[in-house]
């Protein structure tokens, strides 16, 4: 188990208290607008960088990424720092937070239980307990309408991480997406026709490459077309 929070300091009390020992991380998208707001410089370039260092699954990639973050500002790179990178990084967690890397659940239900906050702490209570009574019977429903061996959510993460593949090339990594047919190379996308990386790709599944060409590279689209004759002239005397 573990806690991811904004930081606040009630938070990290009360979690103290009711779970002692447990660890407790913080929430990468509230960081985020930390920084967003706290440095001025880079935001483009510093977005999609940021959530990919926190969430990267080894440290030579944490690394490469927090050099890249550095590059940009080095004022953000010690303000992560400052943090702690086991609070915010996931390869630095001290316990396995797998998907957890935000405050989502807390957040949902921040966002429907805004109203009824104006109702008495009892009123409140109870709006709350049949809130997630009808959440929790909403999820157990779908639960039991599910055959396979995992949910419905992991099924589909399998299915798409199944398409996804890392091929090296010497000293340089590919990515290829067969289910898009695209590589990180770029002529696959641009070919419509599998590259090497690709086409190692397929190997390691035992697939062939005829599902991931173009229709227009088929025998059937060449002989389509060529098949109109190219005639002679007729003779100018007719």
């Amino acid at each position: 188990m573990c806690v991811v929070s904004d930081r606040h300091e009630s938070i990290l009390k009360a979690t103290s208290v009711v779970y002692p020992g447990l660890a407790h991380y913080s929430c990468m998208w509230h960081i985020w607008t930390n920084i967003r707001s706290k440095f001025k410089k880079g935001h483009l370039q510093l977005h999609e960088l940021y959530f990919a260092t926190a969430r990267s699954y080894t440290m030579d990639e944490f690394n490469e990424r927090m050099l890249k973050i550095e590059e940009v500002d080095l004022r953000v790179k010690s303000y992560l720092y400052d943090i702690g990178y086991h609070r915010w990084s996931r390869v630095h967690a001290t316990v396995n937070r797998t998907f957890t890397m935000m405050s989502n659940i807390a957040e949902s239900l921040n966002a429907v239980t805004k109203d009824a906050r104006e109702l008495p702490i009892f009123d409140l209570f109870e709006y709350m307990r049949t809130l997630l009574e009808r959440w929790t019977k909403e999820k157990l429903s779908k639960a039991k309408g599910t055959f396979t061996y995992l949910g419905h959510k992991y099924n589909k993460e399998l299915e798409d991480n199944n398409h996804i593949h890392t091929v090296l090339d010497g000293v340089k990594r590919y990515i290829v997406c067969l289910e898009n047919k695209k590589c990180s190379c770029g002529q696959f996308q641009l070919n419509e026709l599998p590259c090497a990386h690709a086409l190692a790709a397929l190997r390691h599944r035992n697939e062939t490459y005829e599902n991931y060409c173009s229709p227009y590279y088929t025998r059937k689209s060449l002989l389509l077309t060529y098949e109109m004759p190219v005639n002679p002239l007729p003779d100018e005397g007719k």
